[in-house]
């Protein structure tokens, strides 16, 4: 697994990146927006604080957090870990569909997805508005299980470039990675997209140091116990893969390296994608946290000011957590 830690190379999958262009400062607060609301990973409604809390401790954005009223697999973090809106919210039983659910996009630099597998469709009005903001220059970010939702809507697709679980298959795009040899994989066989096996530690290599999101980064550093998503597949089109990790068959692994962070152009706008960050303690990696930073800046503005990598930052083989306390 180890033997690629420190290569250097660059993977793009069709495409190149788009000039970056924003009337955005340094100086400026960035606007972000996270949504959610239905999502099989139970921890949501924690992480999403953790999300908003890693962001505004930064002092680069400000984040506001629009959910369905219809929630499902809240719970009782739903009661820690709530809105004080005014909304009054129904955790479900199963996934129903919020009419209401129509964030103002066009207000913020950056929407970023905490959605997941089996989250009910928004009205149409919102997906035309999603996918008006994201083309019209403004930027997306998709963690992990954000990367299950919505299969049968075409454009989140293209905007995701790579998806599992709901649906998805032969028809939905390419399985995309790398294989042993390191070459660059479109593969259109059949099969269902989204896999993985138990969640362990693993190696995160960059491919493509000199991307404003990982520029200055280590070459490879270890990643806390999470699931390494593998067999995604989607249209793939645009997609820079800027990170990969060895899918390793002693954990039910494919012998890959699976994408596992990627960045996306939709007509001119921006997506940071990872499929990092199953749970709270996933979200304690130190990794994940400066990449969630400085993706979200890419994907607002095409460019990271947020370039300092902390002392504390993960090293090859050593994975660094850092206990999360809400404020």
């Amino acid at each position: 697994m180890y033997r690629t830690a420190f290569l250097i190379a660059t993977f793009v999958v069709s495409a190149v990146f788009l000039p970056a262009c924003s009337s955005v400062t340094a100086d400026d607060k960035l606007k972000v927006l996270i949504i959610d609301g239905q999502n099989n990973h139970t921890a949501w409604p924690k992480t999403t604080a953790m999300m908003k809390q890693y962001l505004e401790d930064s002092g680069r954005f400000t984040v506001d957090v629009s959910r369905t009223k219809f929630t499902w697999k809240g719970g009782k973090l739903l009661e820690q870990f709530g809105l004080d809106d005014g909304t009054e919210y129904q955790d479900l039983p199963k996934p129903k569909s919020d009419p209401d659910f129509k964030p103002k996009f066009s207000d913020y630099d950056v929407v970023l997805s905490n959605f997941g597998w089996k989250a009910a469709p928004w009205p149409e009005e919102t997906q035309a508005a999603l996918e008006e903001y994201v083309s019209g220059g403004g930027g997306l970010v998709v963690v992990h299980a954000a990367d299950n939702s919505f299969g049968s809507w075409d454009e989140f697709n293209k905007m995701i470039g790579l998806g599992g679980w709901d649906g998805r298959n032969e028809k939905s795009g390419p399985y995309v990675y790398l294989d042993e040899n390191e070459n660059l994989v479109r593969d259109m066989s059949p099969g269902s997209g989204g896999n993985h096996g138990p969640a362990h530690e693993y190696q995160v290599v960059v491919r493509v140091p000199d991307h404003p999101i990982t520029e200055d980064m280590p070459r490879a550093w270890m990643h806390v116990k999470d699931e390494l998503y593998q067999k995604l597949r989607g249209p793939a089109a645009n997609m820079t893969i800027l990170a990969t990790s060895y899918a390793d068959p002693k954990y039910r692994g494919t012998g890959r390296h699976e994408p596992i962070v990627m960045t996306i152009d939709y007509g001119k706008g921006r997506i940071y994608h990872t499929p990092m960050g199953h749970d709270d303690k996933t979200m304690e990696c130190v990794g994940f946290i400066t990449m969630l930073l400085r993706g979200t800046e890419w994907a607002a503005t095409g460019e990271v000011t947020l370039k300092e990598i902390p002392d504390d930052f993960p090293k090859a083989f050593e994975s660094s957590q850092r206990s999360f306390e809400a404020k």
